[in-house]
């Protein structure tokens, strides 16, 4: 497995890796100033903007469904009109295994492009936000553990 780290971008940052520079700067910009707008944010709202990320669909989870509905529909109309239908599974399974791979699919730039984001952009507006809200304001810079506690209950 050893030449899969040479070939395989790291998980965490293999969709960035195939999205446009720019791109990832605007999604980057937009962060940013979601984040500058709660700087002076009460804790209430600064609750709601998690909470708001708590749900919001990262790129992973549309690309998942995407396969998930072509492949069930395209099943549905190879049993019942055409087992041609079915050559379509093969091309979305194919999509969904170079995305899991790579971070990249034919629709990844068109979903980065509107601003579908990763777990790990969204999961770093989290961080800040929580940051904000002071919820490590009791844990000493050295005591990982602890910050780590603190994380693991948000």
């Amino acid at each position: 497995m050893i030449w899969m780290k040479n070939i395989l971008p790291a998980t965490s940052q293999r969709v960035a890796t195939y999205t446009n520079p720019e791109i990832n700067e605007l999604i980057r910009s937009n962060t940013l100033e979601n984040l500058l707008c709660l700087e002076d944010a009460e804790a209430e709202e600064l609750t709601r903007r998690i909470q708001k990320l708590n749900s919001e669909w990262d790129i992973e989870r549309f690309v998942e469904a995407k396969a998930a509905l072509c492949v069930m529909g395209c099943s549905m109309f190879g049993i019942a009109k055409n087992k041609y239908w079915s050559f379509l599974t093969l091309i979305a399974a194919t999509f969904l295994l170079q995305h899991a791979l790579l971070g990249w699919c034919p629709s990844a730039p068109i979903m980065r492009k509107v601003g579908i984001r990763t777990a790990e952009e969204i999961n770093q507006e989290k961080a800040v936000l929580k940051i904000l809200r002071k919820d490590f304001a009791h844990a000493k810079s050295n005591d990982a553990a602890e910050l780590l506690k603190a994380a693991e209950k948000q």
